[in-house]
């Protein structure tokens, strides 16, 4: 998987707000609540990410299907399927 950030960046204390009840299920499941924080937010900004990205390419990415749309790829001509 590709990573976008250090993951060998120092780890930083910081302060959230969860529901009570989730808390304590996730407590009596015995999950590792920084972990799964880190890794949904981690999933939430490639997500973010990935649309800011082909929002910004998106002129680049249309004009390019307009020209295999228009002629084809180079391999149409030698493929055998």
């Amino acid at each position: 998987m590709l990573v976008f950030y250090n993951i060998d960046a120092p780890k930083k204390p910081t302060n959230v707000t969860i529901n009570s009840d989730l808390l304590l299920k996730a407590k009596e499941l015995k999950l590792n609540i920084s972990s799964v924080l880190e890794n949904a937010l981690a999933e939430k900004v490639r997500q973010e990410k990935r649309k800011e990205w082909l929002k910004e390419n998106a002129d680049a990415i249309a004009s390019y299907n307009k020209v295999i749309e228009d002629n084809g790829v180079f391999s149409d001509k030698v493929r055998t399927f």
